[in-house]
């Protein structure tokens, strides 16, 4: 008598580690989603003592009003601030920034790459939300 292994005993070897692998490669991914996310948060949150630098060193302004992240004469541009911008947005998800300015008051989102909780977005008002609204930043520079 031979000993060794039927062709289905060994398919079906294969097949629990193939759904085995499946679920740890969902788990894996669910954890690069959240870094991801925590990531983006951390290099908001730094953009508050950036803006009031810049808030201080400028007149008490944010610059002129806008609503485009790479508009000149605003905290937008400054090198600081671009670089945490930067920075978010590459450690996002998909899509770009979201600026604005009213010159008193400003308002940044940067979308998440958990599916869907949207985007990470921080004021002058010192809020600091997630949120699912398409527009996440108002014309007047606040998180909605």
């Amino acid at each position: 008598m031979k000993k060794g292994f039927t062709l289905i005993e060994l398919l079906v070897v294969i097949a629990i580690i193939g759904i085995l692998s499946a679920v740890v490669l969902a788990q894996l991914n669910g954890a690069r989603a959240k870094s991801g996310d925590t990531a983006v948060k951390e290099a908001l949150s730094g953009l508050r003592t950036q803006a009031q630098l810049y808030y201080e060193d400028n007149s008490q302004a944010y610059g002129t009003a806008v609503a485009v992240c790479d508009t000149a004469s605003t905290m937008f541009t400054d090198t600081a601030v671009k670089a945490i911008i930067d920075n978010a947005v590459s450690n996002g998800g998909t899509g770009g920034a979201k600026c604005v300015s009213t010159g008193t008051a400003y308002g940044v989102a940067v979308p998440l790459k958990s599916a869907g909780l949207g985007h990470w977005c921080v004021d002058s008002t010192g809020k600091a939300i997630a949120t699912t609204n398409p527009a996440p930043v108002s014309t007047a520079g606040a998180c909605q």
